[in-house]
């Protein structure tokens, strides 16, 4: 778990707790402040969820690179060797559009 979700937690309560104490109170600016708190929370909640997912992805992409990536591709591919071939050709010319530059254009030249 991230120390950005355990902060936003934690002020997420105190938002709540802050934006009660001024409900109680009939203090609008307490009220508000807690509203604010509370929302400043929930966004850091939010991004130490998105730093975990990211580096879940990550861990498991370079689980999969080191060892079991290589089996399943090659399982795949002897299980379809034609579609393994026509995906190969259609990433190869997309690379080769990509790497690709266009011709130099000739400046025109105007005669008087």
């Amino acid at each position: 778990m991230d120390n950005d979700r355990i902060e936003g937690a934690t002020k997420d309560f105190a938002g709540k707790a802050e934006s009660a104490i001024g409900d109680i109170a009939g203090e609008a600016k307490t009220q508000a402040s807690g509203h604010a708190r509370e929302v400043a929370g929930k966004v850091q909640n939010l991004y130490g969820q998105a730093k975990d997912v990211a580096r879940d992805a990550t861990d498991a992409a370079v689980n999969y690179a080191k060892g079991d990536g290589a089996e399943a591709v090659a399982k795949l591919v002897h299980q379809n060797p034609i579609g393994s071939l026509v995906a190969a050709g259609v990433v190869g010319f997309a690379l080769a559009l990509l790497i690709s530059r266009p011709a130099p254009r000739q400046q025109r030249r105007w005669r008087d």
